[in-house]
């Protein structure tokens, strides 16, 4: 079950903290953004399992998704892509016509099976190569 928030919740905040923080070592977690944009939580059997956030772009119909996380022992479910889906159709509700990201490029080709498709050339995100990426609703 997927809730959908208008702002960065307990649940959400700690999912972040165990993925990016305490696992993968990101010091610059949380940002101004995290205000302005909408956070996804799923839950499996009562308890928070993965996050995500998408806010809307600059250009009118484009929006972008990031901080999207699945605590390890939720891993292996396809919760990554179920979350990733319900961000798309919230988004496409809400008239946009394209999703942009920021991918770590180790999990690029769980977003290429998504529908995504690179753009541009890779780039170090604190120290940690990323790529951006594009899908058209």
């Amino acid at each position: 079950m997927v809730k959908s928030l208008q702002s960065l919740t307990k649940d959400a905040k700690k999912i972040r903290e165990e993925v990016f923080v305490e696992e993968q070592g990101f010091q610059q977690e949380f940002d101004e953004t995290d205000s302005d944009a909408h956070h996804l939580v799923w839950y499996e059997a009562g308890e928070a399992a993965a996050t995500c956030r998408y806010y809307a772009g600059d250009k009118e119909g484009i929006y972008w998704l990031g901080r999207l996380a699945v605590r390890k022992r939720f891993r292996g479910r396809h919760i990554g892509g179920k979350i990733l889906s319900a961000a798309e159709e919230e988004i496409g509700r809400r008239g946009g016509t394209a999703v942009h990201l920021s991918s770590q490029v180790r999990a690029k080709e769980f977003y290429v099976k998504c529908g995504y498709h690179a753009i541009g050339e890779e780039y170090m995100d604190e120290y940690c190569p990323h790529i951006e990426m594009k899908k058209e609703l």
